[in-house]
C-alpha cells in the first residue's frame, strides 16, 4: 500500500518490525539484570550476551546480499545497512559493558589487556574498524566517497574473521559454537566468491561472443 504522498507503508511496517527485533535483545538483558536473573556472574553475562548478538547481526548482514542472489530479490539488501548499525549498537554495549562495568574504575587496565590478552586485541580491533563504517552508513557519505565508498565497507569481511577470532579465543575449550558462526561466515564467503567467479566468467563469454564475427 502506497500513499499518494509517496510512503510506502508495507516497507515502512517491515523496517518498524526490523528495529523491534533488534532491539528485543537489549531488553531481555535489561529485563533479565533488573530482576537479577543473570546467574552468578551478571557482568560476564551481560558481556557475552551482547558480544553473541554483534557476531549474529554482523553474520545477518553479510548473509543480505547472498540471500538477494538466491531470491532474485532487491529487498535483503534494503535491511543491510539497519542491521550493520545494530550490529554496531550492540558492539558498543558489549565493549562499553567491559570497560565500564568489567574493568571498573580501572580503565589504565584497558591497554594491558590490549596487548597481553590476544581476543582483547583482536576484538577491539573489530571494534575500531566498525566505527567509520556506521559514520558512513548513509546516503550523503555515500554520494560523497563514491566508488570508496564500497572499498571502505569491505572492511566488514576482516571484520567478520575479527568477531569470529575473537570470540574463538574467548572459550577457549568448548569451541562447538564460535566453530558453528566460522563454518556460517566461510559458507557466506564460499557464496560470495562464487559469484564474483561465475559473473567474471559470464562477462568473458560475452565478450568472446560479441567478438565473433
Amino acid at each position: 500500500m502506497v500513499l499518494s504522498r509517496g510512503i510506502d507503508w508495507r516497507w515502512f511496517g517491515l523496517k518498524a518490525l526490523a528495529h523491534i527485533l533488534a532491539l528485543l535483545p537489549a531488553g531481555w538483558l535489561t529485563y533479565r539484570a533488573l530482576q537479577d536473573q543473570l546467574g552468578a556472574d551478571p557482568v560476564a553475562a551481560l558481556t557475552h550476551g551482547t558480544g553473541d548478538w554483534t557476531l549474529r547481526l554482523l553474520l545477518l548482514g553479510l548473509a543480505m546480499t547472498p540471500l538477494r542472489l538466491i531470491l532474485k530479490q532487491s529487498w535483503p539488501i534494503r535491511f543491510r545497512r539497519l542491521i550493520g548499525l545494530y550490529a554496531f549498537f550492540y558492539a558498543c554495549l558489549h565493549f562499553a559493558i567491559y570497560l565500564f562495568l568489567d574493568l571498573g574504575s580501572y580503565w589504565s587496565q584497558i591497554g594491558a589487556d590490549i596487548i597481553k590478552r590476544p581476543f582483547i586485541t583482536v576484538g577491539f580491533t573489530a571494534w575500531l574498524l566498525l566505527i567509520p563504517l556506521a559514520f558512513t552508513s548513509n546516503q550523503w557519505m555515500m554520494r560523497r566517497l563514491k566508488r570508496n565508498w564500497q572499498k571502505l565497507h569491505r572492511l566488514v569481511y576482516a571484520i567478520g574473521i575479527l568477531g569470529v577470532l575473537h570470540y574463538w579465543w574467548l572459550v577457549k575449550s568448548d569451541v562447538r559454537e564460535p566453530l558453528m558462526y566460522a563454518g556460517i561466515l566461510l559458507l557466506l564467503f564460499s557464496m560470495r566468491f562464487w559469484h564474483k567467479h561465475k559473473t567474471k566468467k559470464n562477462r568473458k563469454n560475452e565478450t568472446n561472443n560479441h567478438a565473433l564475427p
